[in-house]
Protein backbone atom coordinates (compact mmCIF):
# COMPACT_ATOMS: atom_id res chain seq x y z
CA UNK A 1 0.00 0.00 0.00
CA UNK A 2 1.51 3.45 -1.05
CA UNK A 3 -0.65 5.53 0.85
CA UNK A 4 -1.88 4.79 4.22
CA UNK A 5 -5.78 4.63 4.77
CA UNK A 6 -5.33 6.30 7.63
CA UNK A 7 -3.49 9.40 7.22
CA UNK A 8 -5.61 9.43 3.92
CA UNK A 9 -8.48 9.44 5.90
CA UNK A 10 -7.74 12.39 8.09
CA UNK A 11 -6.48 14.27 4.62
CA UNK A 12 -10.26 14.08 3.50
CA UNK A 13 -11.30 14.67 6.73
CA UNK A 14 -9.12 17.75 6.90
CA UNK A 15 -10.36 18.73 3.29
CA UNK A 16 -7.58 21.49 2.81
CA UNK A 17 -3.89 20.98 2.90
CA UNK A 18 -2.19 24.19 2.85
CA UNK A 19 1.22 23.88 0.50
CA UNK A 20 4.28 25.94 2.24
CA UNK A 21 7.40 27.61 1.74
CA UNK A 22 9.34 28.33 4.75
CA UNK A 23 12.18 30.64 4.75
CA UNK A 24 13.34 30.74 8.16
CA UNK A 25 12.81 27.68 10.38
CA UNK A 26 12.18 29.53 13.17
CA UNK A 27 8.28 30.53 11.63
CA UNK A 28 7.49 26.74 11.35
CA UNK A 29 5.71 26.73 14.82
CA UNK A 30 3.62 29.93 14.79
CA UNK A 31 2.95 29.11 11.21
CA UNK A 32 1.31 25.69 11.94
CA UNK A 33 -0.53 27.45 15.29
CA UNK A 34 -1.78 29.95 13.09
CA UNK A 35 -3.24 27.51 10.66
CA UNK A 36 -4.21 25.13 13.40
CA UNK A 37 -6.37 28.12 14.96
CA UNK A 38 -8.32 28.21 11.49
CA UNK A 39 -9.20 24.84 11.30
CA UNK A 40 -6.29 23.71 9.09
CA UNK A 41 -4.50 20.34 10.24
CA UNK A 42 -2.93 19.30 7.27
CA UNK A 43 0.10 20.82 5.79
CA UNK A 44 2.86 20.41 2.69
CA UNK A 45 6.21 21.98 3.23
CA UNK A 46 7.86 22.52 0.02
CA UNK A 47 11.53 21.61 -0.38
CA UNK A 48 11.93 24.88 -2.34
CA UNK A 49 14.40 25.78 0.33
CA UNK A 50 16.89 24.85 2.90
CA UNK A 51 15.41 24.64 6.32
CA UNK A 52 11.98 22.84 4.84
CA UNK A 53 12.95 19.60 6.95
CA UNK A 54 14.12 21.70 10.46
CA UNK A 55 10.89 23.87 9.93
CA UNK A 56 9.02 19.84 9.67
CA UNK A 57 11.09 18.50 12.61
CA UNK A 58 9.87 21.73 14.93
CA UNK A 59 6.30 20.99 14.13
CA UNK A 60 6.26 17.60 14.59
CA UNK A 61 7.78 18.60 17.92
CA UNK A 62 5.90 21.62 19.60
CA UNK A 63 2.49 21.33 17.31
CA UNK A 64 1.81 17.19 16.99
CA UNK A 65 -2.22 17.99 15.78
CA UNK A 66 -0.55 19.41 12.60
CA UNK A 67 -0.25 16.12 9.52
CA UNK A 68 2.67 16.96 8.13
CA UNK A 69 3.64 16.25 4.71
CA UNK A 70 6.75 17.56 2.78
CA UNK A 71 6.29 18.46 -1.09
CA UNK A 72 8.54 19.20 -4.14
CA UNK A 73 10.34 15.49 -3.43
CA UNK A 74 12.34 15.28 -6.48
CA UNK A 75 15.31 12.58 -5.65
CA UNK A 76 15.34 9.04 -3.82
CA UNK A 77 17.67 11.09 -1.31
CA UNK A 78 15.24 13.06 -0.60
CA UNK A 79 12.89 10.22 0.37
CA UNK A 80 15.31 9.50 3.31
CA UNK A 81 15.56 12.67 3.83
CA UNK A 82 11.79 13.01 4.49
CA UNK A 83 11.35 10.28 6.61
CA UNK A 84 14.61 10.78 8.74
CA UNK A 85 13.10 14.10 9.51
CA UNK A 86 9.53 12.48 10.53
CA UNK A 87 7.16 13.61 8.30
CA UNK A 88 3.73 11.76 7.74
CA UNK A 89 3.09 11.62 3.94
CA UNK A 90 5.01 12.83 1.14
CA UNK A 91 3.94 14.15 -2.64
CA UNK A 92 6.06 15.04 -5.80
CA UNK A 93 4.87 17.36 -9.02
CA UNK A 94 5.62 14.41 -10.88
CA UNK A 95 5.57 10.31 -11.63
CA UNK A 96 9.03 9.25 -10.83
CA UNK A 97 8.89 5.68 -10.46
CA UNK A 98 12.44 5.59 -8.76
CA UNK A 99 10.97 7.76 -6.42
CA UNK A 100 7.72 6.28 -5.52
CA UNK A 101 9.67 2.74 -5.19
CA UNK A 102 11.96 4.35 -2.89
CA UNK A 103 8.84 5.73 -0.84
CA UNK A 104 7.41 2.29 -0.90
CA UNK A 105 10.42 0.76 0.54
CA UNK A 106 10.82 3.35 3.42
CA UNK A 107 7.49 2.79 4.00
CA UNK A 108 6.06 6.48 3.53
CA UNK A 109 2.72 7.15 2.50
CA UNK A 110 3.87 8.90 -1.03
CA UNK A 111 1.46 10.50 -3.50
CA UNK A 112 3.15 11.32 -6.84
CA UNK A 113 1.89 13.94 -9.44
CA UNK A 114 -0.36 13.29 -12.49
CA UNK A 115 -1.51 15.03 -15.34
CA UNK A 116 -2.08 12.57 -18.12
CA UNK A 117 -3.16 9.53 -18.66
CA UNK A 118 0.01 7.99 -18.89
CA UNK A 119 0.78 9.37 -15.65
CA UNK A 120 -1.80 7.62 -13.97
CA UNK A 121 -1.01 4.13 -15.77
CA UNK A 122 2.34 4.57 -14.32
CA UNK A 123 1.82 5.42 -10.72
CA UNK A 124 -0.80 2.27 -10.75
CA UNK A 125 1.66 0.12 -11.61
CA UNK A 126 3.35 0.78 -8.27
CA UNK A 127 -0.10 0.89 -6.63
CA UNK A 128 -0.19 4.37 -6.19
CA UNK A 129 -4.28 5.11 -5.94
CA UNK A 130 -4.52 9.08 -4.30
CA UNK A 131 -2.39 10.70 -6.88
CA UNK A 132 -1.95 14.87 -6.82
CA UNK A 133 -3.29 16.73 -9.98
CA UNK A 134 -0.91 18.89 -10.86
CA UNK A 135 -0.56 21.98 -12.33
CA UNK A 136 -4.81 21.38 -12.31
CA UNK A 137 -6.14 24.85 -13.28
CA UNK A 138 -3.53 25.30 -16.55
CA UNK A 139 -4.36 21.47 -17.20
CA UNK A 140 -8.23 22.03 -18.12
CA UNK A 141 -9.37 22.12 -14.12
CA UNK A 142 -12.00 19.54 -12.67
CA UNK A 143 -13.84 19.25 -16.28
CA UNK A 144 -10.00 17.64 -17.75
CA UNK A 145 -9.63 15.66 -14.76
CA UNK A 146 -13.32 14.24 -15.00
CA UNK A 147 -12.55 13.21 -18.29
CA UNK A 148 -9.36 12.33 -17.83
CA UNK A 149 -9.99 9.61 -14.91
CA UNK A 150 -13.11 8.10 -16.77
CA UNK A 151 -11.07 5.28 -17.60
CA UNK A 152 -9.78 4.48 -14.47
CA UNK A 153 -13.07 4.87 -12.21
CA UNK A 154 -12.74 0.93 -11.29
CA UNK A 155 -9.11 1.54 -9.71
CA UNK A 156 -10.39 3.13 -6.65
CA UNK A 157 -8.67 6.61 -7.56
CA UNK A 158 -8.77 10.05 -5.56
CA UNK A 159 -6.52 12.73 -5.84
CA UNK A 160 -5.35 15.94 -4.65
CA UNK A 161 -5.47 18.77 -6.66
CA UNK A 162 -2.89 21.91 -7.02
CA UNK A 163 -1.99 24.40 -8.90
CA UNK A 164 -4.54 27.34 -9.45
CA UNK A 165 -6.63 25.93 -6.77
CA UNK A 166 -8.23 28.78 -4.71
CA UNK A 167 -11.20 29.88 -2.39
CA UNK A 168 -13.12 30.52 -5.33
CA UNK A 169 -13.10 27.02 -7.50
CA UNK A 170 -11.94 24.93 -4.22
CA UNK A 171 -15.51 24.25 -3.51
CA UNK A 172 -16.15 22.50 -7.31
CA UNK A 173 -13.35 20.63 -6.52
CA UNK A 174 -14.59 19.21 -3.29
CA UNK A 175 -17.92 18.32 -4.86
CA UNK A 176 -16.34 15.79 -7.00
CA UNK A 177 -16.06 12.34 -5.30
CA UNK A 178 -12.51 12.43 -7.11
CA UNK A 179 -11.20 14.88 -4.52
CA UNK A 180 -9.89 13.36 -1.46
CA UNK A 181 -8.53 17.21 -0.46
CA UNK A 182 -7.58 20.67 -2.26
CA UNK A 183 -4.20 22.12 -1.46
CA UNK A 184 -2.84 25.76 -2.46
CA UNK A 185 -0.28 27.97 -1.32
CA UNK A 186 -3.35 31.17 -1.26
CA UNK A 187 -3.77 30.39 2.45
CA UNK A 188 -0.32 30.29 3.69
CA UNK A 189 1.40 32.94 1.33
CA UNK A 190 5.47 32.96 1.22
CA UNK A 191 5.77 36.48 1.66
CA UNK A 192 2.74 36.50 4.43
CA UNK A 193 4.88 34.06 5.84
CA UNK A 194 7.91 36.14 6.08
CA UNK A 195 5.97 39.02 7.54
CA UNK A 196 4.32 37.21 9.95
CA UNK A 197 0.93 37.87 9.34
CA UNK A 198 -0.32 35.46 11.16
CA UNK A 199 -3.88 37.04 11.83
CA UNK A 200 -4.40 36.68 8.15
CA UNK A 201 -3.32 33.56 7.42
CA UNK A 202 -5.65 32.32 10.37
CA UNK A 203 -8.09 34.18 8.08
CA UNK A 204 -7.43 32.54 5.07
CA UNK A 205 -7.38 28.82 7.16
CA UNK A 206 -10.98 30.02 8.77
CA UNK A 207 -12.78 30.30 5.21
CA UNK A 208 -11.07 27.82 3.52
CA UNK A 209 -12.38 25.42 6.33
CA UNK A 210 -15.92 26.77 6.21
CA UNK A 211 -15.95 25.54 2.49
CA UNK A 212 -14.56 22.14 3.48
CA UNK A 213 -16.69 22.10 6.14
CA UNK A 214 -20.19 22.16 3.66
CA UNK A 215 -18.92 19.11 1.75
CA UNK A 216 -18.44 17.27 4.86
CA UNK A 217 -22.07 18.63 5.89
CA UNK A 218 -23.12 17.25 2.77
CA UNK A 219 -21.93 13.72 3.04
CA UNK A 220 -23.27 13.57 6.27
CA UNK A 221 -26.66 14.39 5.32
CA UNK A 222 -28.10 11.74 3.57
CA UNK A 223 -30.53 13.43 1.14
CA UNK A 224 -27.04 15.68 -0.27
CA UNK A 225 -24.76 12.66 0.39
CA UNK A 226 -26.89 10.25 -2.47
CA UNK A 227 -26.32 13.08 -4.92
CA UNK A 228 -22.66 13.08 -4.87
Amino acid sequence: MVFDVQIERRLTECGVIAVLVVDRAEDAVPLAEALLEGGICAMELTLRTPVALEALEKINSRVPQMLTGVGTILTVDQVQGVVNAGAVFGVAPGMNGKVVQAAIDRGLSFAPGVVTPSDVERALEYGCRLLKFFPAEPSGGLSYLQSMAAPYMHQQLRFVPLGGVNSQNMEAYLGSPLIAAVGGSWIAGRQAIRDHDWDSITASARAAQEIAGRRRAGRQDPGTAGSR
